[in-house]
């Protein structure tokens, strides 16, 4: 199962100061709108998504091409979604937990 590129979104307190901070580390902005409170930031293939009150917890993060096989593979795991953005044939972000209650989203990218 092919899950893609894989980044961490963070939950901050000041996307400000969490943006100068990974920009200090050489992370650069590739994505996001700072005024929305994300962004998402890169270093080499590292992947950072930095929000501020969009979300509780961390969350791994996989970046499939086609998130199609994933769903029927979660589906045949019996792996339960703790929730589901709809696309229009089929959800093209979906949450689950791991066994330690981690979440995990699989967000499909048209780009």
């Amino acid at each position: 199962m092919e899950l893609g590129r894989f980044s961490v979104s963070l939950n901050v307190k000041d996307i400000a100061i969490s943006k100068a901070f990974y920009q200090s580390l050489g992370f650069e902005v590739v994505a996001g709108v700072e005024e929305q409170n994300w962004l998402v930031l890169a270093l080499g293939d590292a992947r950072i998504g930095i929000f501020q009150g969009m979300f509780e917890d961390n969350i791994m993060t996989f970046n499939p091409k086609d998130i199609k096989p994933i769903h029927k593979k979660l589906d045949e795991l019996g792996i339960e979604y703790s929730r589901v953005f709809e696309g229009q044939d089929y959800p093209k972000m979906a949450t689950f937990k791991d066994p330690d209650g981690n979440d995990i989203l699989i967000d499909q990218h048209d780009t």
